[in-house]
């Protein structure tokens, strides 16, 4: 059981602030010397690279989808240990679930953590009207969890007007205001925001965005709502295993290849491995003494160029994967593995060549959402059987549907994905590890087989 004061910042829907407030706050927070830490509710890997851009340390996912209740719980606990406090961003609308309902929604994991939730809401083009939106949310659940209310797109004059208004009509502290910072402002692509290595001046737009937390909201109030949060206690299902020598797995870490859950790799070093970054973009070839592979997703369509000019590693991959390293590829990692992939323009390159097929711009999402995988074969990650929740989210798609694996949306949508053999597991699907710990230990195990025989 631990003490740890947390909230989390909510919104109506989509596109309404969340993630610049989350940042002001994160920003502020550590100024004032609070070793704040910060969780994402869902499955985007793009928000926790900024919150890690202002923090320096991971920021780590929350998803009731991928995990039960009471390992959700035991993430938060073991991340927040030692930490002032703890900051969640929501998902999404408040309520907003993996199908119709609730499920895995900001909602659910506010009541799941008996998290106090923050609402951030526009003030643009409207006054009282914002009271009904609010006595709204607060109304639609009697367990909303919602404690308080920011403003956003809203300046000081509006502010003080519609303060005491608010706080009367709903019955909810008013936390401040943010006003739209244009200069602060995140662009987007077809994946989402662009990723925090891609911003110029990033910290001077961070530290921006601290003053302002500082000048416009009330975190006084906002941290004795934190306080308010009651003990939570949780446990994490795994075992730990050791060998006599570390097996080493390389990932792909670089611009084109940067969508990695911080769980994934700490599940795999908790199992016996040692993490090796690489880059596909700038390295030569694999890091020598690996056991084991993995290829994870993010923009390698808008590096394929020079991705496919890198002949040396692409050979060095290929090599390594035909004579039987243990590898894990996953969406932007799959397509990496292709014979060839296009890139935004339609211009296609040669790749890997392990995955007897091309990668291609479709123009829409494809297959998006959470799934269930469960495997027809025997595999390098698992056995046939096994099941482990997903997630896709990508553009491209693949001439080569693979059919090791079955997956199914919530809705009942069925299709067969991922090529895999005994020594390989590459597809769209985005896995998470604490889904099914024992994907990552079979996969350090393979690592460590493949080491042995090695030597």
């Amino acid at each position: 059981m631990a003490s740890i004061p947390r909230f989390m910042i909510a919104a109506p829907s989509s596109g309404t602030g969340k993630t610049t407030l989350t940042l002001a706050l994160l920003s502020a927070f550590n100024k004032r010397g609070l070793s704040p830490v910060s969780f994402k509710c869902g499955p985007d890997y793009i928000d926790p690279m900024f919150h890690k851009a202002v923090l320096g340390i991971p920021s780590y996912n929350l998803d009731l989808f991928f995990t039960p209740e009471d390992t959700v719980r035991g993430l938060m606990c073991e991340h927040a240990a030692g930490h002032g406090i703890a900051v969640i961003e929501g998902v999404m609308g408040y309520y907003d679930g993996s199908g119709t309902g609730t499920e895995a929604s900001s909602y659910a994991l506010a009541a799941v953590t008996n998290t106090p939730a923050i609402l951030v809401v526009s003030a643009y083009g409207a006054f009282l009207s914002i009271a009904a939106a609010i006595k709204g949310f607060m109304d639609f659940r009697a367990d909303s969890h919602i404690a308080g209310v920011i403003l956003n797109d809203c300046s000081k004059h509006l502010y003080e007007m519609l303060e005491d208004t608010l706080e009367r009509e709903t019955g909810l502290p008013m936390l401040g205001y943010f006003a739209r910072l244009e200069d602060c402002s995140i662009e987007s692509r077809h994946l989402g925001l662009i990723t925090a290595g891609e911003i110029m001046n990033l910290q001077q737009k961070l530290d921006r965005l601290g003053e302002e937390a500082e000048k416009c909201l009330n975190l006084d109030l906002l941290l004795k709502i934190a306080a308010s949060a009651s003990f939570i206690e949780g446990n994490l299902d795994y075992i730990e295993l050791s060998f006599s020598i570390k097996p080493r797995i390389a990932v792909a870490q670089d611009a084109a290849f940067c969508f990695y859950y911080a769980d994934n790799l700490t599940l795999l070093e908790r199992y016996g491995a040692e993490i090796i970054p690489f880059s596909p973009l700038h390295d030569c070839v694999l890091p020598e003494g690996v056991s084991g592979l993995y290829l994870g997703g993010g923009y390698p369509e808008l590096y394929a160029q020079t991705l496919s000019e890198n002949e040396p590693m692409l050979q060095s991959i290929s090599q390594a994967i035909t004579s039987g390293l243990p590898t894990f590829a996953e969406c932007g990692g799959y397509m990496y593995l292709h014979q060839s992939l296009e890139d935004n323009s339609g211009t296609s390159y040669p790749m890997a060549g392990v995955v007897e097929g091309r990668s291609y711009k479709t123009g829409s999402l494809q297959r998006f959402g959470y799934i269930h995988l469960t495997a027809r074969e025997d595999n390098v990650l698992c056995s046939a059987g096994d099941t482990i929740p997903a997630h896709e989210f990508h553009y491209w798609d693949s001439s080569v549907t693979g059919g090791v694996c079955a997956a199914r949306k919530p809705n009942g949508q069925e299709w067969p994905c991922v090529a895999a053999t005994r020594t390989l597991f590459a597809g769209f699907p985005h896995l998470y590890f604490y889904g099914n710990p024992k994907f990552a230990e079979n996969f350090v195990r393979a690592a460590a087989e493949f080491n042995m025989i090695q030597r």
